[in-house]
């Protein structure tokens, strides 16, 4: 083609781009009709946006009313033992007390001997009244009835001592009228005192009565003289204090 026959094309393009930019994009008329864009990809996320501003503070409203009390829970299952601490450390020496009342053992005892007075025979079923007093702190032996009667209770020793001299012996000890032990020595044309000698524990409570007494009126050999002597003896070997109103 030559350069006279292109000439009004060049023109005519030249008037369109003019014609063109003076025109509003989207006013411009559409020559032809295409066909639609593949959709593009999506964009990017944009800047987070300013900080808005705070709102109002609201007033306070008035206390709602107390609700009803709830119903109590069941029991939970008891917990796992825990482990056993450390022993703690000793504590300090606490300050010494004051010194208590001295306990006091009870006390009972008693001996007495028959006087020469005595010497005379006695009847069976008779108490032998050893009259003359060796030892009665207590009191709680009677040289008129010769009879011992216990105050504190507790396990105690009853000796008897004898001396017999031409004639036979044979006496009980006897506890509230039943017979303990009972002693017997016959008489065997001895020409010096022999003895006879015997004792027994018993246990005894307030009130009982501990004596000796005469078991047959033919031997009745008691003797005592400034030589020799006929004994009777007792003493407290331990109370029964726990036991006792005495005591408590």
């Amino acid at each position: 083609m030559t350069s006279l026959q292109t000439w009004p094309l060049t023109l005519l393009l030249v008037i369109a781009v003019h014609w063109s930019n003076s025109v509003e994009d989207n006013k411009i008329p559409s020559l032809c009709t295409g066909s639609p864009g593949i959709p593009g990809s999506p964009g990017l996320h944009g800047s987070p946006g300013q900080p808005g501003r705070d709102g109002r503070d609201g007033r306070d409203a008035q206390p709602g009313e107390k609700g009803e009390r709830g119903e109590s829970g069941e029991p939970g299952q008891p917990g796992a033992r825990g482990f056993t601490g450390d022993r703690g450390d000793p504590g300090e020496k606490g300050e010494r007390g004051t010194p208590g009342e001295c306990a006091v053992a009870p006390k009972s005892a008693f001996s007495a001997k028959l006087s020469e007075a005595r010497t005379t025979p006695l009847v069976a079923g008779d108490a032998v009244r050893f009259d003359k007093v060796v030892l009665n702190e207590q009191g709680d032996y009677n040289p008129e009835t010769g009879r011992f009667t216990c105050r504190v209770p507790g396990v105690y020793y009853i000796a008897v001592h004898a001396t017999v001299y031409r004639s036979s012996l044979q006496f009980d000890l006897i506890k509230n009228g039943n017979t303990v032990a009972s002693y017997f020595q016959i008489f065997g044309n001895w020409s010096k005192p022999a003895s006879l000698s015997g004792g027994t524990l018993v246990h005894l409570i307030p009130g009982d009565q501990v004596w000796v007494q005469m078991a047959l009126g033919e031997y009745n050999g008691f003797y005592s003289s400034p030589k020799t002597d006929s004994t009777f003896t007792g003493f407290l070997v331990y109370s029964d204090w726990k036991n006792s109103a005495v005591f408590a």
